[in-house]
C-alpha cells in the first residue's frame, strides 16, 4: 500500500463495486484483506516512502486493525534484483560503517512506529535480495560474509525494538530453487540470520499453474531445508487478465494453506490499489475507474 498517500495527493479516488467512493484501505479490510505490507526508503527524493511518511500509513493500518509488515529497501529509492544502490549519505562508507547505518536506520524507523504503539509483525531485511544489498559492499557474489553481517545489523536492530516481530529474507522468483538454496546456504554458512524466507512470484496468464507448482516446492524445500517458516510477499498479475489473475490466486493461496503446520505465513499482493496507469505500473488489482477487480 506504500504509494497510497501519493496517489491520494495526486488526487486519485477509490470506490467499491456500487461505485461508492471509500477510503482506499477500509476498502480493501471490507474486501477481505487483513495486512499491509510498507516499504521504507532511507532518504526518497520527494519524502514518499520515508521514516515519517511510513508512519502516516503505518498509523492508518492500524487504526482499522490491519497486521503490518516493515520493508525495509537500505536505498533512496527502489531495492530489487537489478539495483541494490547505497544511499547517498552511506556511498563514502566501509563495512563497519554500513553495519551500523543499516542499524541506526533501522532503529531510528521503528522506533517511531513504537512510540505510536504501533505493532509490527513483519519486518524485511532488505527487498528482493537475490544478490545481496548495499551493493558492491554487500553483493553476495563478491562477499556472502558482507552480505551476511549487513543482514545481521539489520535482524537485530530490529528485534532490539520488536523482540516478537518475525524478520525476513525475501528473495524474487519463488519458483527458483536453485536460487534460494544458493543464496540461503551462503547466509547460513556465514552466520546469517532469518526468521522467515519470503518470496515474489510474478507468472504471467500462461505459466501460472507450473510456477505456483514450483513455488509451493521450493516452500516447502525451505521449510525443511532451514526448519523456518516461509512468506509469499508479493504477487501479481496484469490488471486487466482478471480472470485469470483470480485462478492464479486462488491456486496459489490452496497450495499455501496445504503446507503443514501453517508454515507458510500468508499472501501479499503488489500493489493492489495501482490503477489508471499509476507510475506505469499494470500489476494492480484495481480497473480504470478506481474500482477492485
Amino acid at each position: 500500500m506504500s504509494w497510497l498517500t501519493e496517489m491520494e495527493r495526486a488526487g486519485q479516488k477509490f470506490y467499491n463495486k456500487a461505485g461508492v467512493e471509500m477510503e482506499c484501505m477500509e476498502l480493501l479490510r471490507e474486501l477481505g484483506m487483513n495486512s499491509i505490507r510498507l516499504r521504507v526508503w532511507v532518504d526518497p527524493e520527494h519524502g514518499w516512502c520515508n521514516a515519517e511518511e511510513t508512519l502516516i500509513k503505518a498509523f492508518r493500518a492500524q487504526n482499522l486493525g490491519m497486521r503490518l509488515m516493515i520493508d525495509f529497501h537500505y536505498s533512496d529509492d527502489w531495492a530489487d534484483p537489478g539495483s541494490q544502490m547505497i544511499p547517498a549519505a552511506w556511498q563514502e562508507m566501509d563495512l563497519e560503517e554500513l553495519k551500523a547505518a543499516v542499524a541506526g536506520h533501522t532503529t531510528n524507523v521503528l522506533n517511531k512506529l513504537k512510540a505510536h504503539a504501533i505493532d509490527v509483525e513483519w519486518i524485511q531485511v532488505g527487498n528482493e535480495t537475490r544478490n545481496g544489498m548495499l551493493w558492491p559492499v554487500g553483493q553476495a557474489d563478491i562477499s556472502m560474509s558482507n552480505y551476511a553481517a549487513l543482514n545481521n545489523a539489520g535482524y537485530d536492530a530490529a528485534k532490539a525494538v520488536y523482540p516478537d516481530a518475525k524478520i525476513i529474507v525475501h528473495v524474487d522468483s519463488g519458483n527458483e530453487n536453485n536460487l534460494f538454496r544458493w543464496l540461503f546456504d551462503g547466509l547460513k554458512n556465514e552466520g546469517g540470520k532469518w526468521d522467515v524466507i519470503g518470496m515474489s512470484l510474478y507468472p504471467d496468464s500462461h505459466t501460472y499453474i507450473q510456477m505456483n507448482e514450483a513455488c509451493l516446492a521450493n516452500m516447502e524445500d525451505m521449510i525443511n531445508r532451514y526448519g523456518c517458516e516461509v512468506m509469499i510477499c508479493e504477487v501479481g498479475m496484469p490488471w486487466d487478465e482478471m480472470v485469470n489473475c483470480r485462478i492464479f490466486l486462488a491456486d496459489l493461496l490452496s497450495k499455501a494453506q496445504s503446507i503443514a503446520d501453517n508454515k507458510c505465513l500468508g499472501v501479499f499482493y503488489w500493489e493492489p490499489q495501482a490503477c489508471n496507469g499509476w507510475k506505469q505500473y499494470t500489476l494492480g488489482a484495481f480497473d480504470e475507474s478506481g474500482k477492485p477487480t
